[in-house]
């Protein structure tokens, strides 16, 4: 499949890897979050951080299953520096206490990727009763991200680096409900759709990059915020659709034998 292999203006392309996008990086001296740590692009992310000398914190919902990758990873790259925080994103109280925790420890943060994520779930929702995917989504990044401003603009003043903050959006932004976020309808049983809601929450994750930018700018703060779609990943997140799982991944192993 020609298009795979196509290289765009950086040089990389579709099946670039994280390890090959990242070669030559110094992280040494940069201390990230990661929420969504334990799978996927998360584990990732994670691992090729470590492997570039970034300072990872894990923000995980089960403390337990984060601190099995740390060690798989720390089995790979000895040197690396990695902590496990406790963060489950359905719940505020939770978000709470993790940047309060976040903040006393005392820990610069230079770098925030907003990673973790449900799709396309059946209707329920959060422990502060608000529909499970805007909350999870969107919602309680948005608060962590607030919780810890501060803390990474102090970050970029002392250490006279460009802080980052990366939302995990995806394509499916341009196909929330007709009329967009529906701010009245969040918890609306009766008209809810699991694609649209999932759609609506990716939408406001790109609202939430561009007005940081914009505040950002107006304030003369170093710190870029961007919202990304990763591109079709076989990961967890379409737990809730085994069928269009098992298409995705006999579709790209059929690929992969072809390429």
């Amino acid at each position: 499949m020609w298009f795979l292999g196509w290289k765009g203006e950086s040089g990389f392309s579709a099946s670039s890897t994280a390890e090959q996008v990242t070669q030559g990086i110094d992280g040494h001296g940069l201390t990230a979050i990661v929420t969504g740590a334990t799978s996927g692009l998360g584990l990732e992310t994670t691992r090729v951080f470590a492997l570039r000398g970034v300072h990872v914190v894990m923000a995980v919902r089960s403390v337990e299953s984060g601190t099995k990758v740390k060690e798989t990873i720390l089995k790979e790259i000895p040197s690396a520096k990695i902590d496990v925080m406790e963060l489950d994103l359905c719940s505020m109280a939770s978000v709470r206490k993790f940047a309060s925790d976040y903040i006393s420890s005392g820990r610069p943060l230079n770098i925030l990727i907003n990673n973790a994520g449900v799709m396309a779930t059946p209707f329920q929702l959060s422990q502060d009763n608000i529909e499970m995917q805007f909350a999870t989504n969107h919602l309680s990044h948005f608060l962590l991200t607030n919780l810890l401003l501060e803390t990474m603009k102090r970050t970029v003043r002392e250490c006279k680096r460009e802080g980052r903050i990366v939302i995990l959006s995806s394509e499916a932004h341009r196909l929330p409900y007709q009329e967009g976020i529906r701010f009245d309808k969040i918890n609306d049983e009766s008209v809810y759709n699991s694609y649209y809601a999932y759609g609506q929450s990716k939408l406001a994750n790109i609202l939430h990059a561009k007005e940081l930018t914009r505040r950002f700018k107006e304030e003369g703060v170093e710190i870029t915020a961007n919202a990304l779609h990763p591109g079709s990943i076989i990961t967890n997140i379409l737990r809730y659709h085994g069928y269009i799982n098992g298409s995705c991944h006999s579709m790209l192993c059929s690929i992969a034998s072809t390429s």
